[in-house]
């Protein structure tokens, strides 16, 4: 396996069944571009997008928490098969709840990545967190773990690959993307 991280790191994000993702600067590079029309348009990394539907075959609830609201991100969202996601909210920590509470799942089960304040409530409350490393100070001090790679470029598949070593599902689906043994 070429994944490596620590054993402590490991040990705290074992029992995670839910990973709550923020998108500007963790699924994104945290820049905006905004066409001739106003239309806003994000560029999203493919690896990312992978880590999640892992995270969905190992049994781990992807979910996403965003301020913003796009039919771009949507559309992205959408193609991901990720259904439990809150728009357009800069309280997180009570959609972060509810989600929870629907899924009767606790905050010793849950995980989180963000990048900036408002990510900090749901980052501080969650089992395990994590931030990229282009996150503000305050949240990479409270991150159990900082990726290597950035956001919008491989952040959240980093954070994807580390709860699926954790949970003991990254050999298997591995193997199964390599398909038979010749």
């Amino acid at each position: 396996m070429a994944t490596r991280f620590p054993t402590e790191t490991l040990l705290a994000a074992q029992d995670i069944r839910i990973a709550f993702f923020d998108i500007d600067g963790v699924l994104t590079d945290g820049g905006v571009f905004f066409s001739e029309h106003g239309e806003t348009l994000k560029r999203f990394s493919i690896l990312d997008g992978y880590g999640l539907k892992l995270l969905r075959a190992a049994g781990i609830v992807p979910a996403v928490i965003t301020g913003r609201d796009s039919k771009p991100l949507r559309v992205r969202l959408e193609a991901l098969g990720i259904e439990h996601v809150r728009y357009g909210t800069e309280e997180k920590l009570p959609a972060a709840e509810a989600m929870l509470a629907q899924l009767r799942l606790g905050w010793t089960q849950a995980a989180a990545i963000g990048d900036d304040w408002p990510d900090l409530p749901v980052l501080c409350r969650a089992a395990f967190c994590a931030a990229p490393p282009n996150a503000h100070a305050e949240v990479r001090a409270v991150a159990h773990h900082v990726t290597a790679a950035r956001g919008g470029e491989g952040a959240a598949r980093e954070f994807c690959d580390l709860l699926l070593t954790a949970g003991g599902h990254y050999r298997r689906l591995l193997d199964a993307a390599r398909g038979p043994a010749a």
